[in-house]
């Protein structure tokens, strides 16, 4: 029988619980989207519903195009669960935080690489920030969480996707970071090429220039 045992709450989110449990007698991670008292209960099983079942779609791709995610066990839609792989590894946030230059300037181009694969393949993380990516002991570089994620191929989404990553090493990593978005950018160009990597560059840019430009007005 499936039945999930010994489940340990690990992350409570402003979207979902996760956490970790035993099924079949294996190590496992189940995420599970909690209602929103805010939304009317029709439209919050639908969103929860869509999710659930978008986010092992987008896991899938990502495979495909060549980006590790783990591997999905079970899709419980009437409870908005996920269970999925747990990740033997430790978490880029930490690893980049206790690593030396080489090992960060390494780290950050893999990644850089991969987040290309996926734009490439039309995907969107939506979330990319050290504390979603876990390397294995083999040195695998493995993404997690796609709650946010979608698909879209536009330049817009893309630019967005590498500002949100740009701004979490801002965030966490501050006294390297740029040198390691220097890095994410030098992977991302090996696989989708200089003038495309430019043109997500500007996207950046014009990202930041509309952010100051609305602080600048509520001041």
């Amino acid at each position: 029988m499936d039945t999930l045992t010994e489940q340990t709450l690990l992350k409570k989110g402003a979207e979902a619980s996760i956490y970790l449990a035993n099924w079949n007698e294996r190590k496992v991670i189940v995420k599970i989207r909690i209602p929103k008292r805010y939304r009317p209960p029709a439209l919050d099983d639908r969103i929860r519903s869509y999710r659930t079942v978008h986010e092992p779609q987008l896991m899938h791709e990502a495979k495909a195009a060549g980006v590790t995610t783990p591997l999905i066990y079970m899709v419980n839609v009437n409870e908005a669960a996920i269970t999925m792989q747990y990740i033997e590894g430790q978490q880029v946030k930490q690893l980049l935080n206790n690593s030396s230059a080489e090992k960060r300037k390494e780290v950050c181009f893999q990644i850089g690489n991969l987040i290309a694969k996926l734009h490439n393949h039309g995907l969107i993380h939506g979330d990319l920030t050290t504390s979603n990516m876990i390397q294995t002991p083999e040195g695998k570089i493995v993404f997690v969480d796609f709650g946010l994620g979608e698909k879209n191929s536009e330049l817009e989404a893309q630019g967005v996707d590498l500002h949100l990553m740009k701004r979490a090493l801002q965030s966490t990593h501050y006294r390297f970071w740029e040198e390691c978005f220097k890095d994410v950018l030098s992977g991302y160009q090996c696989v989708v090429g200089a003038e495309t990597t430019e043109k997500v560059y500007e996207k950046i840019r014009e990202i930041e220039r509309r952010g100051r430009y609305v602080e600048e007005r509520k001041q």
